[in-house]
């Protein structure tokens, strides 16, 4: 065996002894958080593949780690099954948010499970029990010992809406022991962009393809946009959100949040965190910053309520209203941006019709977020009081954020189109003899 083939060996074998060693670790970490997300401590024995039922041999296995991919994911397996009406799906996550948003992809014969840990026998066990005809890993999940596996097994694996930052690819370079020969294992990636597909060759997948971003073919839920539209006809200011929040970034907001120089009344502003098990102390926060605050879980189908519409903050504090917060809002700030955390989908924003202020750290969605400031759907900021000061600009300018407005709804449907490509490729190969 050539030294690089040592090397590669010896460093999977390395990193299969840590996943071993720190399972436990994994495990009660899990159990922690399921505490305040009670999702995580279902169906446990599946985290190991032990138990549980398994999926009808030659099904399509997807896996969708958290809820942005479970989204994207949905707008695929709509294309796949107008194109196969029988598709049987064997759909997996990694986040209790995700695997509850894809309960609604499930169709009879269809399998719902968590991805197990990446150890050498979970991965074994999961494939023996559930014989895919194929996989597809959604956006950026490479798992080495997975890979290995589905090719031992002979399960071709595509990676969908696929997408390698320029930060990600340098960190994968430091792995590239244990991580270039994952990536060789990749039957084909079909990227979002153009400097996607060359990051991802310049990692190792040998057959890459640029299908566009799913994203895009979201469609904005129409019921739910007029949820929102009807809760700011009930207030007699405009409404300011900040969507996906991350820590850190709420605490900023509220501190600069009295200094801005409003041309008017203040606006509501409407807090929307990233992940649930921060809603109560983003309410805590607000609380300490002296404003008054109503959250939306107290509301019920009524909506805001004459108390609700005096507050001063929203609290975005339910699952799945994404549209009625975008359909609620004058415009938006772009969570995940302020922090160097590469941000969160802002095409989700566009399609509602909400122009909205990006952060400097937009590297998750680096092509949507050049060609949005482009065509005019968002403004960039170089930080929340910047970002502050400019929205009380535009919310005092109504003809400027209507043409933004339109400008972002046409951003949206310009750039529709990755489903159906994605289909047709995954399809191909799914009615390959070597997929059988």
């Amino acid at each position: 065996m050539p030294a690089a083939g040592w090397r590669a060996g010896l460093a999977r074998v390395a990193y299969s002894t840590l996943l071993r060693l720190a399972t436990p670790l994994y495990l009660a970490r899990l159990w922690w958080r399921g505490a305040r997300e009670p999702g995580y401590r279902s169906a446990w024995p599946e985290r190991l593949a032990l138990g549980g039922p398994a999926q009808t041999p030659g099904a399509l296995w997807l896996h969708a780690v958290s809820l942005g991919e479970t989204k994207a994911a949905a707008v695929l397996v709509d294309a796949l099954r107008a194109r196969q009406p029988g598709l049987r799906l064997l759909l997996t996550h990694g986040t209790a948010t995700g695997r509850e948003a894809g309960r609604a992809l499930l169709r009879e014969g269809d399998l719902q499970t968590w991805l197990p840990f990446d150890t050498p026998g979970a991965v074994r066990r999961f494939l023996q029990r559930h014989r895919p005809a194929l996989g597809v890993l959604m956006e950026t999940e490479v798992w080495p010992n997975l890979l290995q596996a589905a090719e031992a097994a002979g399960v071709p694996i595509v990676l969908a809406n696929a997408r390698l930052s320029e930060r990600s690819a340098g960190r994968g370079e430091r792995f590239a022991a244990v991580l270039r020969p994952a990536a060789q294992r990749i039957t084909l990636a079909l990227a979002q962009s153009e400097d996607d597909a060359r990051r991802l060759r310049q990692a190792g997948v040998p057959q890459v393809e640029v299908a566009g971003n799913l994203k895009y073919d979201l469609r904005a839920d129409a019921a739910l946009l007029a949820r929102g539209q009807a809760w700011r006809a009930r207030l007699g200011r405009p409404v300011l959100a900040m969507t996906n929040t991350r820590d850190g970034e709420e605490a900023r907001l509220l501190a600069a949040w009295r200094g801005v120089p409003w041309r008017g009344a203040a606006p509501l502003l409407l807090i929307v965190p990233r992940h649930p098990q921060r809603f109560d102390a983003v309410a805590a926060l607000v609380a300490q910053a002296g404003l008054r605050l109503s959250r939306r879980g107290t509301w019920g189908d009524a909506g805001p309520g004459a108390d609700a519409c005096q507050a001063e903050v929203w609290l975005g504090d339910s699952l799945g209203e994404m549209s009625a917060y975008y359909g609620a809002a004058d415009l938006a700030l772009l969570g995940g941006s302020f922090e160097p955390l590469g941000g969160h989908n802002l095409i989700e924003s566009a399609a509602c019709g909400c122009p909205i202020v990006l952060g400097p750290s937009t590297f998750n969605f680096a092509d949507a977020a050049e060609r949005a400031l482009a065509e005019g759907a968002a403004w960039r900021a170089a930080d929340l009081p910047q970002a502050l000061a400019l929205a009380a600009e535009l919310l005092a300018d109504a003809s400027r954020l209507t043409g933004a407005a339109q400008a972002a709804q046409a951003f949206s449907a310009r750039h529709r189109g990755a489903a159906e490509r994605m289909a047709g490729r995954i399809g191909a190969l799914l009615t390959s003899p070597a997929a059988r």
